[in-house]
């Protein structure tokens, strides 16, 4: 048998992209290629619907290896993360509690607010916590960050783990002209000089965040995020080595903290991409290739996260946590699905944690350096995702910094200006959010299980912006709207009640109802399905005795001419009427009085507005 093996691919000719294109324009009888498959990507590229060995010809990642300068195959020689949780509590002994259980259950890397608590409560939070095997990052006020890193260090000098203790102290004194418009009160430079001097003694703290993970819950497109994130961490590199410390000394604080958005594959190629550009960064500062690794904290996105059907929540965020273990993060933070309604309670935290134990110790994913590493796909993506970032990198550069743009609110607005176009992609049904904008629950109810108020910083910053301060981001969740909407229905004193009347063409009015009740539903409203009438009295009879506030027709296009004004005139203003499509013969419907019809161009949000202004009285 050993004598007889063949190679199988031996058998079968190579086939050219020439003669794959030329196949795929058969099939495509005459429809344009670049219209019908060619993907058009909001990061500013296209993405084809294949691709081939010659793509990924010169690009940096095909010739080296993991561990290896530029980075972008990962800057460890194994994939192995940390699993990352955000430790909440109103006292240091409550704090304590918590991050001990959540060591007991297979946490390796705690992030602990301190808001409301002192420096002088840090012993207390750590107490009992074996920090040689334990990462610890504090989130702080920036105004707090250097008693917070005294603190910190002499407890680790004390624990005697200097030089195996890892973590961080969260100094981001960014986050007042992101979150609020404000800037920083202290002189910038002089605090973060105060802020490294205090984490000097521990090698293994770094001190300097990136938290560009904000930009990400506001809506920022990937390019966005990482052109962004590599701008900020430049601004620290160049602050820092002209108060005189090396290039090398300020990478090795530097800390990225950055989101993970539900785009599987472009999210993968991202921090394939960030780890490129960044350890390009860090070389032209003077640093040796060594000290040019990129360390990144990954947390999954709160900006598409939704109270109604919340557990597909869990769907999204293990994707998000999915991509960013296989594209070699050092850190992994995975939100609880309650997250945006509630404080997150044993039971979310626990199925939180364990998804990355899935991912970890069963799926193995720890096991593979790279495992994207030679696919044409993701290699191409990566060059491509990494040029568009390189472009918003260049552009923050050309015009003064990243600090001097949020000054002026430049990153702010244009943050917000990706958010404004998400949000009307999210209304129109070209971003799916599933259980929100498409196949609600539509009998599920929300108002009893949101218990989350208004969320103050901690640290002094008004959620209002002073006057004169500068625009600041939108952290309005893609589904807010629509939330907005469902909620006021509940809050009504009667539901909507939408009745389909379905008649004639069985797989068109079947289909044409599937539509509207997923239509409709994403406002909350009663749906009231049928099997079928034999005609269009009858359907307007058991409309009208079902008490229904809203008639859709459903049939089929050419049947509409017919079956409309009919139906319109049985119906006699005893509740809307609606057709469910764009027939031919719209316009001639229009003028006889006809003014409501939904089908897949129209702006499912603003369309539900309307009715719940009508409705909702």
């Amino acid at each position: 048998m050993a004598e007889k093996k063949e190679k199988l691919f031996d058998m079968f000719p190579p086939v050219s992209t020439e003669e794959w294109m030329a196949k795929i324009n058969v099939d495509l009888k005459g429809a344009d290629f670049n219209k019908k498959l060619v993907w058009r990507t909001n990061e500013g590229f296209n993405v084809m619907p294949f691709y081939r060995k010659e793509d990924i010809e010169g690009l940096p990642s095909v010739g080296s290896m993991p561990g290896q300068y530029p980075y972008v195959r990962g800057t460890k020689t194994n994939n192995d993360w940390l699993i990352r949780q955000q430790i909440l509590g109103s006292t240091a002994d409550e704090i304590n509690a918590n991050a001990r259980h959540a060591i007991d259950k297979g946490v390796e890397s705690l992030g602990i607010s301190m808001r409301g608590l002192e420096a002088s409560d840090l012993a207390a939070v750590l107490e009992g916590i074996d920090l040689a095997k334990v990462e610890v990052n504090i989130i702080c006020c920036p105004r707090k960050a250097e008693e917070m890193a005294k603190a910190l260090v002499a407890i680790v000098e004390k624990a005697g783990v200097k030089d195996s203790f890892k973590g961080s102290i969260g100094f981001d004194p960014f986050k007042r002209l992101l979150k609020h418009g404000l800037e920083f009160p202290k002189d910038l430079k002089e605090t973060a000089l105060a802020v490294y001097e205090a984490v000097k003694p521990v090698e293994g703290i770094r001190c300097f965040a990136v938290d560009s993970f904000l930009l990400n819950n506001a809506g920022a497109y990937i390019t966005q995020e990482l052109g962004y994130a590599l701008a900020w961490g430049a601004e620290w590199m160049t602050l820092m080595t002209e108060a005189g410390l090396t290039p090398c000394e300020v990478n090795k604080r530097i800390k990225f903290n950055m989101g993970i958005s539900s785009n599987y594959f472009m999210e993968l190629a991202k921090f394939r991409a960030g780890r490129m550009l960044w350890a390009e960064i860090v070389k032209a500062y003077g640093a040796d290739e060594e000290c040019c690794k990129m360390a990144v904290h990954a947390v999954t996105s709160e900006f598409n996260m939704t109270i109604y059907d919340a557990h597909v929540n869990l769907l999204r965020s293990m994707t998000e946590t999915m991509s960013a273990a296989l594209a070699g993060v050092d850190s992994i933070e995975t939100l609880p699905f309650d997250l945006v309604y509630t404080t997150p309670d044993e039971f979310s935290e626990r199925i939180a944690r364990n998804q990355q134990h899935l991912l970890r110790d069963e799926s193995h994913l720890d096991k593979v350096v790279d495992p994207a590493g030679g696919s044409y796909y993701i290699e191409t993506l990566t060059s491509s995702i990494a040029a568009q970032a390189w472009k918003v990198f260049n552009e923050v550069e050309d015009n003064g910094g990243f600090y001097a743009l949020l000054k002026k609110g430049e990153i702010q607005a244009k943050v917000n200006e990706s958010g404004v176009k998400r949000h009307v992609d999210v209304a129109r049904r070209k971003e799916i959010l599933l259980g929100t904008n498409q196949y609600p629950n539509i009998n599920e109810m929300a108002l009893d299980k949101i218990k989350n108020g208004d969320c103050a910083c901690g640290c002094g910053c008004s959620n209002d912006a002073e006057d004169g301060a500068v625009e600041y981001l939108n952290f309005d969740r893609a589904a807010s709207q629509f939330e907005q909407l469902r909620l006021d229905t509940e809050r009504a004193a009667n539901r909507p009640k939408v009745f389909m009347l379905t008649i004639g063409n069985l797989a068109m009015r079947l289909a044409r109802a599937q539509f509207s009740g997923n239509f409709f539903g994403c406002a909350g409203y009663e749906i009231i399905d049928n099997n079928g009438f034999a005609t269009v009295k009858e359907g307007v009879d058991a409309a009208v005795e079902k008490g229904a506030d809203v008639v859709v027709l459903c049939s089929s296009d050419d049947e509409y001419a017919e079956y409309a004004p009919e139906a319109y005139k049985e119906l006699d203003g005893r509740a809307m009427f609606v057709v469910a499509g764009a027939p031919a013969c719209m316009e001639e419907l229009k003028a006889q009085g006809i003014e409501n019809f939904i089908h897949v161009r129209v702006n499912v949000l603003d369309t539900l507005v309307d009715f719940n202004a009508k409705l909702l009285k």
